[in-house]
């Protein structure tokens, strides 16, 4: 990202982004104008077009149909309404399966997959980046300077995976240029296992349909090349907008903690960071969780503000049984988003379509008009968020770091492993939630961060480390910091090869710990556990047979073959430094009073003491964010007196929120 180009320069002179997903394209052209002034109304400041159209925008090769868009554009700009203008890659028209069926995607069983929905492009396929890439400099031409223009959305929701005959040249190609021969290859792949040695590179595939376990590291190098297939071709379509409207910043919207594309080398290349995000109403963790997503993006983003480029107003259309959001529920979500970072706060989509497979999405205009209790609730939250306006550009301050990989993710869920109960994105979520409910922010950072910034650094898996990373964690310790590292860590190196030794190998010295044997636990009986005070607790799926080697035991496992060996140990290294290892997956109580431990170590507090259960608490600037996301009504201590931003109101002492309130409290001179 560039300081030029980034969220400031969206909310400059606007404030927070407030609006959605806009398809006029669907609609007749009368409706237009009632749009327009039921988004005036709303205090709608920006709108997403075009995702979806290119069949409406080319409807037979190199036939170009503007005027409605045209017309669109220039309803929104006569209405003071920006636009997210989006290229519409991510669904070619049948026309171009048709006549141009290789660049249809093909599935892992070799089944080409065809249209009638949408996503069917071969990342790698040359003819569909001909043609998206002619439709992309189309699109730049033609609104170069029209004052709604905003900012470019490339493709949606990139995450196609083709493994077809041009995706297996281009593997080829990418292998080529990562190992350079054929010897350097079959060595990190392993290929001496299971004869699978390749003498020709025409003979090195995709990872297909097999009879059994495909090589590990084929797959892990197989997820690396698909990540960067797509960002190759996001690159491509960014660098034909950014040639032609060199002052427009470009985007393309992230899915959360979505296993196909690397965000962080996706953040990198671009200027604003977007995230869909869709709460389940019916996961007693989604405001933990949904925490965890915004900090993430703020994490993709280097600190800076990031975007809710959609959300919904209550039920989806996808899930088998899509429960509706209560009154309040979807502002809480909203204002979640501000608190945690987000200058932007979409929706899809604007109004509801009456036909397609999204048919029964909320919107913010319901099928049954502007005139219902849904619709006046989009119209209030789009009036207070013109009160917060003067929290864009403000950070969100932590001093806790957790540390998330995508490729130690693809290498810790790889089949043939001791479990598969050790789910990476469950791990940081278990790890993550004490925090949360302690009111104290975390940043998402990759394996390679800067960590000399943060008081606490929590690694809650590193399965796959490379060597330099593995120092940094070390350095970082002996330099003073708190360190704490989940198990299975440490295990694969970044070929996917198993490191040798005391596990986890490279972190052994700095944790003052080692391991002999993995040792999965039967799922039907807890594993019982003692803290040194003398408190007991349990933990399930995982333990490991570990030794400490200078290292305080400060929890051990109390039955079984493992009675009286080391769960939890505690190693101070260097310049006050002190680092952790836990070697079992401890019961959500015992990874509260672990974080009550490394908080202090760390001297590290929440926003506010004795935050009640159900309420988050972050600061963003100099605005505390209080949300009551429990079913009671709650009586949170402020230790200033504060003014509510959303209310106008003053709060001394305590501040009272019902189910599905928020405070956003600024401290009174």
């Amino acid at each position: 990202m560039t300081e030029r180009l980034g969220m400031h320069t969206l909310t400059e002179g606007r404030g927070l982004l407030f609006g959605g997903d806009y398809n006029p394209e669907q609609w007749p052209e009368e409706v237009w104008a009632e749009d327009a002034e039921l988004m005036r109304a709303a205090g709608v400041n920006l709108v997403t077009v075009g995702v979806f159209s290119w069949a409406r925008l080319e409807p037979e090769p190199g036939r170009h149909d503007f005027g409605w868009l045209d017309r669109v554009l220039d309803l929104m700009a006569a209405n003071g309404i920006a636009v997210d203008l989006a290229t519409p890659t991510a669904s070619p028209p049948p026309w171009l399966g048709h006549r141009w069926p290789e660049t249809l995607p093909v599935d892992e069983g070799g089944h080409r997959l065809w249209y009638g929905s949408r996503n069917q492009f071969c990342p790698s396929s040359p003819v569909y980046r001909e043609r998206a890439l002619a439709i992309a400099g189309a699109l730049a031409d033609r609104y170069a300077g029209h004052p709604a223009l905003a900012l470019w959305h490339v493709g949606n929701e990139l995450g196609e995976v083709c493994h077809c005959d041009v995706s297996a040249e281009a593997f080829r190609g990418w292998l080529r240029a990562r190992y350079g021969d054929l010897g350097t290859l079959n060595e990190a792949w392993g290929t001496t296992f299971w004869s699978q040695g390749y003498g020709d590179w025409a003979e090195v595939l995709p990872p297909r349909r097999a009879p059994y376990i495909v090589n590990p590291s084929q797959r892990l190098d197989w997820w690396r090349f698909s990540s960067d297939a797509l960002l190759g071709h996001f690159r491509a379509e960014r660098d034909v907008l950014r040639e032609r409207t060199p002052g427009i910043p470009v985007t393309t919207n992230f899915m959360g903690f979505f296993k196909r594309a690397d965000y962080w080398s996706f953040a990198a290349q671009e200027d604003v960071v977007a995230n869909d995000w869709y709460p389940e109403p019916g996961d007693p963790l989604s405001p933990a969780r949904t925490a965890l997503t915004h900090d993430l993006m703020r994490g993709l983003a280097g600190g800076r503000p990031w975007m809710l480029m959609e959300q919904s107003t209550s039920a989806v259309n996808w899930r088998p049984h899509n429960l509706p959001k209560p009154p309040g529920q979807f502002r809480l979500e909203s204002l979640q988003a501000v608190a945690r970072g987000a200058d932007g706060l979409c929706y899809f989509q604007w109004r509801a379509s009456r036909f397609g497979a999204e048919r029964f999405h909320a919107a913010m205009v319901p099928h049954a008009g502007a005139d219902t209790r849904l619709h006046a609730e989009v119209r209030a939250h789009g009036q207070e968020l013109r009160g917060l306006a003067g929290l864009a550009g403000e950070p969100v301050p932590a001093r806790v770091a957790m540390v998330f990989g995508w490729e130690n993710w693809w290498a810790l869920e790889e089949r043939g492993r001791p479990s598969d109960r050790l789910n990476a994105v469950d791990q940081l979520l278990a790890y993550y939630v004490p925090f949360f409910e302690r009111g104290v922010s975390v940043d998402v950072v990759p394996p390679s961060a800067d960590l000399s910034s943060y008081a606490l650094v929590v690694v809650p898996n590193l399965f796959l480390v490379a060597d330099e990373d593995a120092r940094a964690l070390s350095a970082y310790v002996r330099g003073g910091g708190v360190l704490v590292v989940g198990p299975f860590s440490g295990v694969v190196d970044p070929r996917g090869h198993v490191r040798t030794g005391p596990f986890p190998a490279p972190l052994r010295e700095v944790l003052g710990a080692a391991g002999e044997e993995w040792l999965p636990a039967p799922d039907d009986r807890p594993v019982r556990c003692r803290w040194s005070g003398g408190a007991e607790f349990t933990a399930s799926t995982w333990t490991e047979l570990l030794r400490a080697e200078g290292a305080e035991v400060v929890a051990e496992f109390t039955e079984g073959d493992l009675a009286g060996r080391p769960a939890v140990t505690r190693h101070r290294a260097g310049n006050d430094g002190v680092a952790w290892y836990v070697g079992t997956m401890p019961e959500p109580a015992a990874l509260g009073a672990l974080a009550a431990r490394v908080l202090a170590d760390a001297g590290v507090e929440g926003a506010v003491p004795d935050l009640p259960p159900g309420v988050e608490a972050v600061r963003r600037g100099e605005v505390l964010f209080l949300l009551n996301h429990g079913a009671t009504t709650v009586r949170v201590p402020v230790q200033d007196a504060a003014e509510d931003l959303l209310t106008g109101t003053p709060a001394r002492e305590a501040v009272t929120l019902a189910p599905r309130a928020v405070a956003a409290l600024r401290r009174r001179p």
